[in-house]
């Protein structure tokens, strides 16, 4: 008896619809697909889910001192002329980080091993941004599904497909 579904692909082909699906999964919070293909994407959308919950407060918040550039009112950079070449000001202020610790960062690997980078478009070109699966299943999906045990997702049927009659459901998350 198979572990997994074969999909009817090669190894990478189906690695890599896996991680598609997954990834859009966790981004927009529900996907429409086949049964078969969402059975097999619960798995591993459960268990990335999990590793969020697990490893959710396992940081520590560490002040570093990091220079910021100076601005303008208008937000561009103030620069000034140093030995006749105009070099940007930067002041030195203190933030505050998360610095994972070993566990919740090997933790993050293992998401990223699964997870596509994702980039948001904006508007114009230049307003596009990317957004971090892995820090979202930690602040987002490990708060949130803290009190479960399992059974984050949920598959409703929709029916039928026009073109080859398979069966089509739309996986969630809870």
């Amino acid at each position: 008896m198979a572990k997994y579904r074969k999909l009817s692909r090669t190894s990478s082909q189906r690695k890599a619809l896996l991680r598609g699906l997954v990834t859009d999964l966790l981004h927009h919070g529900r996907i429409k697909t086949t049964e078969a293909k969402a059975k097999e994407v619960r798995k591993i959308a459960e268990h990335l889910i999990a590793l969020g919950i697990r490893e959710r407060d396992n940081f520590e918040e560490v002040t570093i001192q990091a220079k910021v550039p100076r601005k303008d009112k208008d937000g561009k950079r103030v620069k000034e002329v140093v030995d006749g070449k105009r070099r940007t000001v930067y002041d030195t202020v203190d933030k505050t980080i998360k610095k994972d610790k070993p566990s919740r960062l090997h933790a993050r690997h293992q998401m990223w091993k699964v997870l596509y980078p994702v980039t948001e478009k904006g508007e114009k070109r230049r307003d596009t941004k990317k957004v971090d699966l892995a820090a979202k299943l930690f602040d987002e999906y490990g708060p949130k599904y803290a009190g479960r045990n399992g059974g984050f997702t949920r598959i409703i049927k929709i029916g039928q497909r026009k073109g080859d009659g398979a069966l089509e459901v739309v996986l969630e998350l809870v």
